[in-house]
């Protein structure tokens, strides 16, 4: 095993180089440029990723499927999902901030309800479905 000294500098690591997006001339520009001016801006994109994302973990759907059948507290919705009530307080609070489910305090107990405003349940029910 070879030692390094204070006089000895680290190796330094090539640069990653970007790859270019496409090396061939673009055959459609005037479609390319009409598609591009069609799609929504990077914020609206990163949105739309997080919302997908939120729906990304098995856990979460449960959540949701068991809120849409009516008002749970954390503790009945620990024991439908099979998770610890730290964990299903976790995937809660991501569903709330994320604006699918509200919640309301009845002294200690806090109850959820999935969101009427969310458009979430007729996705994951068109998903199931496939």
């Amino acid at each position: 095993m070879k030692m390094r000294t204070d006089t000895q500098t680290p190796k330094a690591k090539p640069a990653k180089l970007r790859p270019e997006v496409c090396a061939v001339p673009c055959f459609k520009e005037a479609v390319v440029k009409e598609v591009k001016a069609a799609l929504p801006g990077d914020p609206a994109v990163r949105t739309a990723a997080a919302f997908f994302g939120a729906l990304a973990d098995p856990s979460r759907l449960k959540i949701i499927l068991a809120l849409a059948h009516e008002e749970l507290c954390v503790c009945d919705v620990s024991h439908v999902v099979g998770l610890s009530m730290s964990a299903t307080s976790h995937q809660l609070r991501l569903l709330r901030n994320m604006g699918f489910v509200h919640y309301r305090n009845d002294g200690k107990m806090a109850y959820y309800s999935l969101a009427e405003t969310s458009a979430v349940l007729p996705l994951i029910k068109a998903a199931l479905e496939r």
